[in-house]
């Protein structure tokens, strides 16, 4: 009998537990309902008192027409919730940039040669419309894996808001066939040819992107008044947080390459905060030892560099390019990607393809191969 009632009181012991404990769990997952939503909701208050801010000031400043895009920005500091460190230190970069409202960035695209694209950027937030723009410049030449690297780099474009993006072809004029496929990404760009002149073309180790990237310079000199110009080779991989961060450089912003050299990356070397210097498989006498899709400059900065130019000489085009701009010192360089301990950025190189075979047309004239080899080079 006793063993009877000891077993009869451990079962109710035990129910009793289970209850408590489910109980428990119930009341915290209801708790951390409760705090999500409340965060959320917080979220949302933020980003609305922003956006009012932001159209209340700004919608009666901005005028736009077929040939000069004007945009006056309003006198308020951007402000972001975030909810993690990195895009804390991103949201503090956007709250350094005061707008001043009696600047205007004037921004022309008035070729009327149908290689170029304003796009509609109805859909852009106001907060996104008074950013600093962007001119990402894009050398490139026909090759078999031509258009497979503008498609993937057009659509990590397509992330970043007001981008102005200046492809530039090593040809005597614009390709049509690229001038469609820039078309379909809905990013204003700039189509335009510059070809490497003849002497450099003898060159066993020729100077490629030069021609093209001083002719998207001269693009700058005539059409920009603000913002941050950056070369953006079509063969690289970039992470969009790059473009957020380098958008407020003040002067010349610097951040870590992969996949650059023997070293496997090339950065600026950092301490205590402070660039002390270079980090790349080849110095070669260098003073900024660099790869081109590691820095970024301030357009009103270059602008007032009168002498910028970059060399037609292959290895030194960055150096070059970064030496033109004196005066400017290291303690000057801002460092991006979290103080240059982050990689966003990547030298990659796709595999050379040879030429391909022609399609025979008088064998597949009347398939869809005629069509298909419009796109095979």
């Amino acid at each position: 009998m006793r063993t009877a009632q000891k077993m009869f009181l451990t079962f109710i012991l035990s129910s009793a537990c289970i209850l408590v404990y489910q109980y428990q769990l119930s009341r915290a997952r209801f708790i951390s309902q409760d705090l999500d939503r409340a965060d959320g909701d917080i979220e949302v208050q933020n980003l609305n008192i922003v956006k009012r801010l932001l159209s209340s000031n700004g919608g009666e400043n901005s005028t736009t027409t077929t040939t000069t895009t004007t945009v006056t920005t309003p006198t308020i500091k951007l402000v972001n919730y975030t909810k993690n460190n990195k895009n804390n230190t991103i949201a503090q970069l956007k709250q350094q940039y005061l707008v001043d409202s009696n600047t205007a960035t004037n921004t022309k695209l008035n070729n009327d040669n149908g290689n170029r694209c304003t796009c509609d950027q109805k859909d852009a937030t106001n907060s996104e419309r008074h950013l600093p723009p962007l001119y990402v410049i894009t050398p490139t030449y026909h090759r078999p894996q031509w258009l497979a690297e503008l498609t993937r780099l057009g659509y990590t474009l397509k992330h970043v808001p007001n981008l102005v993006w200046l492809v530039v072809e090593d040809a005597p004029k614009p390709s049509e066939i690229v001038t469609k496929l820039l078309k379909k990404f809905n990013i204003p760009f700039e189509h335009m040819a510059a070809q490497m002149p003849e002497k450099y073309r003898k060159l066993k180790v020729k100077p490629r992107g030069v021609s093209n990237r001083l002719r998207a310079l001269d693009w700058i000199r005539a059409n920009a008044t603000d913002g941050v110009l950056y070369f953006a080779d079509d063969d690289n991989t970039y992470d969009v947080d790059i473009f957020t961060e380098m958008r407020f450089t003040k002067k010349v912003s610097m951040w870590p390459v992969g996949l650059v050299g023997k070293y496997g990356v090339s950065s600026p070397i950092v301490k205590n905060g402070t660039i002390i210097g270079f980090y790349d498989g080849w110095v070669g006498g260098r003073k900024f030892p660099v790869d081109m899709a590691g820095f970024a400059v301030n357009v009103k900065f270059f602008l007032s560099r009168k002498n910028a130019t970059m060399p037609y000489k292959a290895g030194f085009e960055e150096d070059g390019f970064l030496k033109s701009l004196n005066p400017i010192s290291l303690h000057e360089i801002e460092l991006l990607a979290s103080n240059c301990t982050e990689i966003l950025t990547w030298h990659t190189q796709t595999r050379k393809y040879g030429n391909a075979t022609p399609v025979d047309m008088k064998k597949y004239s009347n398939t869809n191969l005629v069509k298909l080899n419009e796109f095979v080079i």
